[in-house]
């Protein structure tokens, strides 16, 4: 019997079920899932508590996309464990620190846990952030030359549905990159070796650019965080590979190769 099938009678939560982790979260999962967002026939607002207990009612296990206010999650937290959660993995961010209040609220939860910490998402080139500049020709970040292992989204699923399903990842915080470190002008031009569309890689300032993210709309608490994170790619400290998938799962990650593949520049 496999895994999934043995808890085919068990619900998973699957918070942020309409992003790029949430979605294939849920693919994996099949019957399994419960996928929950405000657009979602399970509804889940963070701003609104009100939805919390009838999207999380009768699971044993949850996948969290965070919210932007760790205060959310920890009141979130205790109301998913009187439901029955015995269970949480949740996605965060290379870097985080050991005290990262959102990673504080899992592991304080009295449940098993489960922490990811990946790289930048390779779907962000067609799906997120970089993917209108991209098919308008011109990407411009604050990157400078730097390089850095970008992940695949498939491979973060794969290992939170093992950490949702499978005994033995109870406790483990998972590092996750890709297999080899690239520069934006690298990753760019492999993109148009397989489009044949040009696409320019321009290296801004870092004000420059957290401006324009403003102009966009983003707050300015998420245009600063990208901001310094593409910093920190700038001036090397993000070059370093993480063995997570391989701890996970047993195999190598997916490389830029495999993603485009799969992505909508094939």
């Amino acid at each position: 019997m496999s895994t999934l099938s043995a808890i085919k009678s068990s619900t998973v939560l699957v918070l942020g079920a309409t992003g790029k982790t949430g979605r294939r979260v849920t693919e994996l999962l099949g019957p399994a899932a419960r996928p929950a967002s405000r657009s979602s026939a399970t509804k889940f607002d963070w701003s609104l508590p009100g939805t919390w207990e009838p999207a999380v009612a009768g699971t044993t296990a949850a996948y969290v996309v965070p919210p932007e206010n760790p205060a959310a999650l920890a009141d979130f937290v205790p109301v998913a464990v009187k439901a029955g959660v015995t269970r949480f993995v949740l996605l965060s961010m290379r870097g985080a620190p050991e005290d990262d209040p959102f990673e504080a609220a899992i592991k304080n939860s009295g449940a098993e846990w489960t922490i990811l910490r990946p790289t930048w998402f390779m779907q962000n080139f067609d799906e997120d952030m970089f993917a209108e500049p991209v098919r308008h020709g011109e990407l411009a970040v604050p990157a400078g030359q730097g390089v850095h292992p970008f992940i695949d989204v498939r491979d973060i699923a794969e290992v939170a549905v093992a950490a949702l399903t499978q005994p033995g990842h109870a406790g483990e915080t998972y590092d996750l990159s890709g297999p080899e470190s690239l520069s934006f002008a690298e990753m760019l031009a492999r993109i148009v070796a397989v489009t044949g569309s040009p696409v320019l890689y321009t290296d801004v300032a870092p004000d420059d650019f957290a401006a324009t993210l403003r102009a966009l709309g983003y707050p300015d608490e998420i245009a600063e965080l990208v901001t310094m994170l593409l910093v920190r790619i700038r001036r090397g400290a993000e070059a370093h590979l993480s063995d997570g998938v391989q701890r996970a799962l047993g195999r190598e990650p997916r490389t830029f190769a495999d993603y485009l593949g799969s992505s909508s520049f094939a």
